[in-house]
């Protein structure tokens, strides 16, 4: 038996183009729309200003109780005659959060778009709310992050985000909160949040054929009974990079693996080193093509898979490693973890590397930015970060255009691995003596 060992080359990128872009200002409110002539399918994404970062310290996990509670009926139909009403349109609500943004969208057939979006913005404007449902909402949602958090890994997430932005701010606690923090939340919370980011117009995303759709009979049922204008977004966090590496142990007694999370703060979104920042991230850690995944992987054999790239929001973003190893190569594995970052940030990329990558990278916008749906979703991107119009038209092309000098020029300004948290969790008692002897940095206990 032969084994072949040699990766396959970059192939061609397939060509793209991606729909023009309209916009237009209705009822109060913002329209964005992509044009799709001749699709049957239509999507409409209402994207509110009310993301994760928008709740109080203290009220973490308000967005996904809320998303949960507008299920639960309106003011003017109960629970299971709004969910036939919507189900008769052969569609659900689907709703999204993320740091930025709260979106709820539908997908239906361009002729049933105009229901859709009334019973859409019947649910986002006036829902329910009755105190009973928001109560076994939030306790339902504080007993499924229960279970979550008995598992490896948000522990290990929640104190990685803490040490990079500060505990005592929201950015540094978990998106969706903890089971202490939504177990908390009363009824007021949630009707306050509400009625203070749910009940200005936002903006309403389109995706479909425009020419059997009328967006200001779609903008006037988005944007009815909605007043206020545009909240202030604050403009990029400012956050400081660690003078030097530090080990967090989270304490998991009797665990035979431990769970890594490694990181440090970036850029945010539109930072104009977002593409070859991308890129650097991607021969990195962001691809099974990657360095960290061939060498933690299949060199060493410490790993079922490794990934490290860059994430961002609109004000803020981390460069964060994540993977599970065994106890006994746990400290081996930070090694070598840390190493080829530095490696990375010092040497830079090869043009055999970025070419895999930058034609990866650009290949999936010709697979994945198909459907209505992830037009609608490139959309939102444009709006929540102020991206110019032609933005996805030119992704593409920056993709394939970024040079090994850009490339590794942005890695060598993002990347610090002299400035990473490295969270361990994992049997604090078997894996302690040899994260010490690692001398990669003070080893101390995380407080969760």
């Amino acid at each position: 038996m032969t084994l072949i060992a040699a990766r396959p080359g970059a192939g061609t990128p397939r060509p793209y183009r991606f729909p023009a872009v309209v916009r237009r200002e209705v009822a109060g409110g913002r329209v964005v729309a992509a044009h799709l002539p001749g699709q049957n399918l239509a999507v409409a994404v209402l994207l509110l200003d009310a993301g994760a970062g928008r709740e109080p310290v203290g009220k973490e996990g308000l967005g996904g109780v809320l998303a949960k509670a507008l299920e639960e009926g309106t003011a003017q139909r109960d629970a299971t005659t709004f969910a036939l009403a919507v189900e008769g349109l052969g569609t659900e609500l689907v709703t999204g959060l993320d740091w930025d943004s709260f979106q709820v969208s539908v997908q239906v057939p361009v002729d049933r778009l105009s229901a859709a979006v009334e019973l859409l913005a019947e649910a986002v404007r006036t829902p329910r709310l009755d105190p009973d449902d928001v109560r076994r909402v939030r306790d339902d949602e504080a007993t499924a992050l229960r279970m979550d958090w008995a598992n490896p890994g948000p522990r290990a997430d929640a104190a990685l985000r803490a040490d990079l932005f500060g505990a005592d701010n929201r950015w540094g606690r978990p998106m969706y909160g903890d089971p202490d923090s939504v177990a908390a939340l009363d009824v007021e919370d949630v009707t306050v949040f509400h009625s203070e980011w749910f009940l200005r117009p936002g903006t309403l995303i389109v995706a479909g054929d425009l020419d059997r759709l009328d967006l200001d009979a779609l903008a006037a049922a988005a944007f009815a009974g909605t007043g206020g204008g545009p909240a202030e977004r604050g403009g990029p966090i400012e956050v400081p990079l660690h003078t030097g590496r530090r080990i967090l142990l989270v304490d998991r007694p009797g665990s035979v693996q431990s769970t890594l999370r490694l990181g440090h703060p970036s850029p945010h979104r539109a930072h104009p080193d977002h593409v070859p920042m991308t890129l650097a991230g991607t021969v990195l850690g962001g691809a099974f093509t990657s360095r960290l995944n061939h060498l933690i992987r299949e060199v060493r054999g410490y790993t079922y898979g490794i990934r490290g790239d860059f994430a961002s929001s609109r004000r803020f973003g981390r460069f964060a490693v994540s993977s599970g190893v065994q106890n006994a190569v746990t400290a081996p594995a930070l090694v070598e973890a840390v190493g080829e970052i530095t490696r990375t940030q010092v040497g830079g990329v090869t043009a055999d590397e970025l070419a895999v990558a930058s034609s990866w990278r650009a290949g999936q916008l010709s697979v994945e930015l198909q459907s209505p749906r992830a037009i609608a979703s490139a959309l939102t991107t444009l709006v929540v970060h102020d991206l110019p119009d032609d933005y996805h038209a030119r992704l593409r092309e920056a993709l394939l255009a970024a040079d090994v000098a850009e490339v590794s020029a942005a890695a060598a300004a993002h990347l610090h691995p002299e400035s990473l948290t490295l969270v361990v969790e994992g049997d604090a008692a078997v894996i302690r003596d040899e994260l010490i002897a690692t001398g990669l940095g003070e080893v101390t206990d995380a407080t969760l």
